[in-house]
């Protein structure tokens, strides 16, 4: 018979406990907010949040992230990451996110062994089996713990356990990094990731919650979810969006009809791992 949430919960405490003081990476989204929640009740002092402060990542994130940990009481380390000094990083490979995270969490091992932490541990759940993640293979070579997918736990489950705590992340859309926004092959550089952002942040402004602005070349291609698609094309809107668009240096501003859906750069790789 399968566990029910509850149930998934208290396994999810045991592990907790079986490793004892760990360092939860944290982005401030709806996996790793509700980890170090129940990470920080289980093991208090010894749960310990670390955060990376990049070019990949809305400074937005890195603010709520912190007045998350602040609210709470748990000890936050913010980490300055140059994501794109990483060796073949700005070239965007298909494994753009097994270089990115193969790095990243080296320099959390380093750090948790330096702060006296048993382990790192990070958000990965059931659902993050699907789609194409490199990322998932760079996190098993450097032995990150995945405590919520140890204990069976999907991306619902964790939001209705969330919402059980509380937490304000219960109903927050599911973002990824600002690179995941890119056609594979074309450079990364810091002006084009923050020229995503400032479009995401237009959209924001906009009353939109859960979409995505991917960029190829000079073109945006806004995915939103499909109850939104005719709010986004009502009178004046539309074109307010899309010239607030070309004044950040977007030439042409697109609309996908399949709407919003993560992964979406990948449905052209035909070698997923």
């Amino acid at each position: 018979m399968a566990k029910d949430i509850h149930e998934k919960l208290a396994d999810l405490n045991a592990y907790l406990h079986e490793l004892g003081r760990v360092a939860v990476a944290f982005s401030g989204g709806v996996d790793s907010t509700f980890l170090l929640k129940v990470a920080h009740d289980a093991l208090g002092d010894n749960a310990v949040a670390f955060t990376a402060s990049s070019v990949f990542v809305p400074e937005r994130d890195v603010d709520e992230a912190r007045a998350f940990c602040e609210q709470e009481g748990i000890r936050h380390i913010v980490k300055q990451f140059d994501t794109l000094g990483i060796e073949g990083i700005r070239s965007n490979p298909e494994n753009r996110c097994y270089l990115c995270k193969q790095a990243l969490f080296q320099q959390f091992k380093d750090l948790a062994a330096q702060q006296g932490l048993a382990a790192v541990v990070d958000g990965s759940n059931l659902d993050d089996d699907g789609d194409y993640r490199p990322g998932r293979r760079a996190l098993k070579e450097l032995g990150i713990k995945s405590p919520l997918h140890q204990a069976g736990m999907t991306k619902q489950d964790i939001r209705d356990l969330s919402r059980e705590l509380q937490l304000p992340t219960w109903s927050k859309p599911s973002f990824a990094c600002l690179a995941s926004r890119f056609v594979y092959g074309e450079e990364l550089t810091a002006e084009k990731l923050q020229q995503v952002n400032q479009a995401e942040e237009i959209l924001l402004a906009k009353g939109f919650a859960q979409f995505r602005v991917r960029r190829h070349g000079n073109l945006a291609r806004i995915e939103l979810l499909p109850q939104d698609m005719e709010r986004f094309m009502a009178l004046g809107l539309r074109e307010d969006i899309a010239a607030k668009f070309r004044e950040i240096g977007f030439d042409y501003v697109t609309m996908d009809l399949l709407g919003y859906r993560t992964g979406s750069m990948n449905e052209t790789l035909t070698d997923k791992e």
